[in-house]
């Protein structure tokens, strides 16, 4: 019934309206009889329990301890955020608290987004913990007890029916050591694994019409999976509009729609989940928003296909054929294209051989980038969001790349010939138009990853135009990326600048092999990084055994031997089975924390014993995603006159990586009176505090902490 009248409410009034009747429901809600203890029976079983549980029971005086609203929805039901969007209602509580005793703001988790009937809520389908401090008076003596007590309001709905409900929340304190039991300890530092973390660096907005931007500081090397923005200043943001990402540099930039009426100036507050394991609160003021980027995830918006007209079309087009020209040159690319030019180079003067290699190359590339397209938009339709160079992000892909790279930079070094083979791999070494053809495939597969001017717009309106325009998009990238090599065989005077065909052309091909063997180098790195350490050691591994069987082989050719068809597609099935089979096999969850930084990674216990032996200590907080973080360890920490300085002094070093929410580090940091990175401490010898350095370090601070 509620529902219903929503929609009743939404077809005529609007937001407005829709708002007003949660409210109204809630406020003439008759009251609940409550339960002590924290968890309520209002008249019949709540579909939302409650309960007040502390960190501690037993508090020290003056000290702050930590509090968890435990709330646990019954299957199909949900609460919410603390903006619950479209509709629905967030959590109230009026406290009372004895004299001298205050509770500080309440820390939601990040929520999820249900659509229901095009409204858009934030939701929690699961148990859930909300948390807040407490602030205990100095003075009170050991055993005094002190009620923590607040009359409470929340809504439970499922996608049809919402109850408020509502009750007392309640538990008792008793004056004592402080003392964190361990298994209350790992229940709160799970609690607080699921908060937003907040972002040192000013977010920026620009609002423009019925469309706004919002700029998030975020380093270019840092993780991103599918970013989504959720608002805490009401009425900002559309809330169930789609919302675009784009990557530009060092920052993320969150496009959507706001609603009529909106502010065009003040802060904007909101919650920023870039990934499953990352979501930053940010706060964001009016300024610049840097145009361009690569289009990360989302839906783009901006591009209507029934509105967008032949002249739109031949502009989304136009900037796919010269994003695919300008990945001609990007690093990515450039190994792949060394082979068609070794090709054109063989071929010399031959028209009639240049321009049909030309239209094989163009073949292979057209139809890679269709197929990838097509996959990509069908993968889509399903309601999975991916983006452009999804085959990439496999580590089963990468891992047969990396075999297929180490056999072509072989080949171009001369270890083997495989002008006699024929099976696929082969084929992208061989002269002809079946070595052209299957050159362009690899090139348009491997340049997926680069993104140049003009390629981030033309792929964000292919997700958007019905599917045989998006084709067209995706095929005039295809013939961008080709287009030189069209050009260098269809124009004689282009192809009569190319040097005649001689000796020199053993040196050239031993010359390619550099950036074939780096591009391998760069998979197993990439391995790495989706693997963990164990993404190495098989990167190493595929490389090995794929270089000891090459040169088998070309010991046999040497030798006037032909080759063993049978071993060799043994010995090629067995590879690829290892490269599909193996990652998921050998998958780490994660890479490990502090890996690549400097310092050995932050443990309480090791600190303590640092401090107890007397040794000077600095510790420092981090995050991937901090750019500030990033800037100082590349200026002041990990350099060499930092390094040989600490070394000198006997200085230890100390690292905690926040990059994924790390409970330890998140009650280090909340204990030290921060609630984000970076922190940077000194800890001197002997010392009973540290000295919180600057945000902002150079190389003279941290010498100068070793010559003290």
């Amino acid at each position: 019934m509620i529902l219903a009248l929503l929609a009743s409410f939404r077809r005529s009034s609007g937001l407005l309206a829709m708002t007003m009747l949660c409210l109204l429901v809630v406020a003439l809600a008759r009251p609940l009889n409550a339960q002590s203890g924290g968890a309520f029976l209002p008249a019949g079983e709540p579909h939302i329990r409650a309960a007040l549980v502390a960190e501690t029971p037993t508090p020290r005086p003056g000290e702050t301890v930590t509090l968890a609203i435990l709330m646990r929805p019954e299957k199909g039901w949900h609460g919410y955020w603390e903006n619950p969007g479209d509709a629905g209602t967030g959590m109230r509580i009026e406290w009372a608290l004895p004299p001298g005793v205050t509770a500080g703001a309440l820390r939601y988790p990040v929520p999820e987004r249900l659509m229901i009937s095009g409204l858009m809520n934030h939701v929690y389908e699961h148990d859930y913990a909300v948390l807040f401090d407490v602030t205990i008076p100095t003075g009170l003596a050991q055993g005094a007890t002190v009620p923590i007590r607040g009359q409470a309001q929340w809504l439970a709905c499922t996608d049809s029916i919402c109850v408020p409900e509502q009750g007392e929340i309640a538990t008792t304190l008793t004056i004592g050591d402080g003392t964190i039991q361990p298994a209350d300890r790992a229940r709160f530092d799970g609690y607080r694994a699921h908060l937003p973390r907040p972002l040192d660096q000013q977010a920026r907005y620009a609002q423009s019409g019925d469309r706004i931007a919002i700029a998030v500081p975020y380093p270019a090397a840092a993780p991103v999976g599918q970013p989504w923005f959720f608002a805490l200043s009401k009425q900002r943001v559309r809330y169930a509009e789609p919302q675009t990402v784009r990557r530009t540099g060092d920052m993320l930039v969150v496009e959507t729609a706001v609603p009529d009426g909106a502010a065009t100036d003040g802060v904007i507050a909101g919650v920023l989940a870039v990934s499953p394991e990352i979501a930053l609160r940010i706060e964001a003021v009016p300024g610049t928003v840097p145009a361009g980027g690569t289009s990360i995830s989302g839906e783009a918006q901006g591009v209507q296909p029934a509105a967008m007209g032949l002249a739109g079309l031949l502009l989304v087009l136009g900037g796919a054929f010269l994003g695919g020209l300008i990945l001609n040159i990007m690093p990515c690319v450039f190994p792949i294209l060394s082979l068609k030019a070794i090709s054109l180079a063989k071929a010399g003067g031959d028209e009639r051989q240049a321009r049909g290699e030309a239209l094989a190359y163009t073949g292979g590339i057209l139809l890679t980038c269709l197929a990838l397209g097509a996959l990509m938009l069908a993968i889509r339709a399903g309601g999975t969001q991916i983006g452009w160079a999804f085959q990439l992000q496999d580590p089963r892909v990468i891992a047969l790349l990396v075999i297929l790279m180490v056999a072509i930079t072989l080949n171009l070094l001369g270890l083997f010939e495989i002008g006699t083979i024929s099976v696929g791999q082969g084929k992208v070494a061989q002269g002809g138009r079946d070595g052209a053809f299957w050159t362009g495939v690899l090139a348009a597969f491997v340049a997926t990853p680069c993104t140049g001017p003009f390629m981030g717009a033309a792929m964000g309106a292919a997700l958007v135009l019905p599917w045989p325009l998006a084709l067209t998009v995706f095929a005039g990238l295809g013939l961008g990326l080709a287009s030189p090599f069209i050009a260098i065989s269809w124009i004689p005077a282009l192809r009569r600048m190319l040097p005649r065909p001689g000796g020199w052309m053993t040196t050239f091909r031993r010359i390619m092999a550099v950036p074939m063997g780096l591009t391998a180098l760069g998979l197993v790195w990439l391995l790495s990084r989706q693997l963990g350490t164990n993404g190495i050691l098989l990167g190493i591994v595929l490389a090995l055994v794929t270089g000891a069987a090459l040169a088998q082989l070309g010991r046999r050719q040497r030798d006037g031997q032909g080759m063993n068809w049978a071993v060799g597609g043994i010995a090629l099935l067995l590879l690829g089975t290892t490269a599909i089979a193996a990652p998921p096999l050998v998958r780490a969850d994660k890479v490990a924390a502090g890996e690549g930084l400097a310092g050995e990674p932050f443990s309480e216990a090791k600190l303590a014993a640092l401090r107890g032996a007397n040794k000077p200590v600095f510790l420092y907080f981090t995050a991937d995603w901090c750019l500030t973080c990033k800037v100082n360890e590349a200026n002041a920490i990990d350099t060499d006159a930092v390094r040989d300085a600490f070394e000198k002094g006997g200085v230890a070093t100390m690292v905690g990586d926040w990059t994924n929410a790390d409970p330890a580090i998140s009650r280090f940091l909340e204990a030290n009176g921060r609630s984000g990175v970076p922190l940077y401490l000194y800890y001197a010898p002997g010392a009973a505090a540290p000295r919180v350095l600057p945000q902002v370090l150079t190389p003279a601070t941290l010498t100068a902490l070793a010559k003290a």
